[in-house]
């Protein structure tokens, strides 16, 4: 049982821990819970594209089933939102998912999504960890039934209506990185009369050679093929395609950042409403927020915190700096897929780099800029106290006004920038973010929180 261990987003493990007889105990534990939660509403069971994944999945229906639950798998690997989706669509107690998102091809992971169709708080993971035993199951005449469902339709269906955009005459490449958004995302956007170039749209367990991170520097084929086909954007998906990036002809990849301030901005030409966004995510949104007479609600880094917030402020759209995102409306869980369908329509109102650059020009431009160092799970929070007792008076060369210890320390400084550590959820590594007005002084930013906190490792 110690093996499990639940973090920002359920259990990820490498596949020499991720075991089959592992993830049976993890159903047992979320049959137990519902049980114990007087659900009997039936629950899915989703999985994304590694080539473990289905087998995971119908490991988890064999014990939800034993233990009297009907079950519902989609007809194929598919993305996490649409999962979520279902659950509130359907009407279910709730689902389990089987992905390792992001990660590299020899992780698998789960994650428990309740009926709300939002990430789990952590005191509902606490109390599935709780519950971690193996399977009991019922005899075979009291087990509940398998069934396989289409939830694609319904999902892209809900999309179109959230947003009812024309999409003809724009030319958009969508990059699947070989994940579950493929033949998703890229339908959805035809769909709606966009002109789509799919590329990395085939299954390889391999992820072609690099994890499906829908970052910079796994971006080049999409660069590539924007500039290839004179598109007007580029869009890619994580592996389970909860979270998107976008590629424009004239910056390459846009930072999520920059693209959360022009969906933000693209939404209030029709709507009204605040955002919510966690401490590493841009000041940007406050000041576009500022300018619309709005508010915004920063929270801990995590979706659920964000799909919290969105709930008590009946926020118009919430986000974060890596690429997770939703609106009102629809789910509060991170869609990288109907993200794809809103980023193609500001860009057929606006083009994407004209919005951004009227965004910079109003409000002045931002640099974003992170680090990794290497940390033990068992250290962070040894780390993160004693970095309560190091912290100094200044930082690279500017007074910090105010400390925010919502999650980790974000130093605000005096001229308006800020840097943020705190301890990764997903990985054994603290995370050093900051924001500037230029390059240079996002470098010097990062390299006076490295100096901070390699120290202490």
């Amino acid at each position: 049982m110690n093996a499990i261990s639940f973090g920002t987003d359920g259990w990820r493990a490498t596949l020499d821990t991720f075991t089959d007889e592992r993830v049976r105990i993890v159903g047992q534990a979320v049959a137990d819970y519902l049980a114990d939660e007087g659900h009997d509403d039936p629950v899915f069971v989703g999985y994304d594209a590694r080539p473990t994944s289905e087998s995971f999945a119908d490991s988890l229906a064999a014990v939800l089933a034993g233990n009297g639950f009907d079950v519902l798998l989609p007809e194929r690997d598919c993305p996490t939102p649409l999962v979520a989706y279902a659950i509130v669509d359907r009407g279910l107690a709730g689902a389990l998912m089987v992905t390792a998102s992001h990660n590299p091809p020899e992780y698998n992971g789960v994650k428990f999504i309740p009926e709300s169709g939002a990430p789990a708080l952590p005191a509902v993971t606490d109390a599935v960890a709780a519950r971690l035993r193996e399977p009991d199951l019922l005899p075979e005449s009291d087990r509940g039934t398998v069934e396989t469902v289409d939830v694609v339709t319904p999902h892209a269906q809900r999309a179109r209506e959230l947003i009812d955009a024309d999409l003809s005459g724009l030319t958009v490449v969508h990059d699947a990185m070989h994940g579950s958004g493929r033949g998703v995302t890229d339908e959805l956007l035809r769909s709606a009369g966009a002109e789509v170039v799919s590329i990395r749209d085939d299954q390889d367990p391999e992820f072609g050679g690099t994890p499906p991170e829908p970052s910079a520097e796994n971006l080049g084929p999409l660069v590539d093929a924007v500039d290839a086909h004179g598109a007007d954007l580029g869009v890619a998906n994580d592996g389970d395609a909860d979270r998107v990036a976008f590629v424009t002809p004239g910056r390459g990849h846009l930072d999520e950042n920059r693209f959360f301030a022009a969906a933000y901005d693209y939404l209030l030409e029709s709507d009204a409403g605040p955002a919510i966004r966690t401490v590493s995510t841009t000041f940007l949104i406050d000041r576009i927020a500022e300018a619309h007479g709005e508010e915004v609600f920063e929270t801990a880094v995590g979706f659920k915190w964000i799909a919290q917030g969105m709930a008590e402020h009946d926020a118009l759209i919430g986000g974060e700096e890596s690429g997770g995102f939703s609106i009102r409306g629809h789910i509060r869980e991170k869609d990288g897929v109907l993200m794809a369908l809103l980023g193609a329509a500001a860009a057929s109102e606006e083009p994407m780099d004209a919005r951004v650059d009227r965004l910079l020009e109003t409000h002045g431009d931002i640099v974003a800029d992170k680090i990794s160092l290497d940390c033990p799970d068992a250290e962070k929070a040894r780390v993160i106290a004693d970095l309560d007792d190091a912290l100094p008076d200044r930082v690279a060369d500017r007074d910090i006004a105010a400390v925010v210890t919502l999650d980790g320390f974000k130093l605000l400084l005096e001229d308006g920038s800020w840097l943020l550590v705190r301890p990764s959820g997903t990985e054994p590594k603290m995370r050093v973010y900051c924001e500037a007005a230029s390059q240079e002084r996002a470098d010097a930013l990062l390299a006076a929180g490295r100096e901070l906190v390699e120290p202490l490792l």
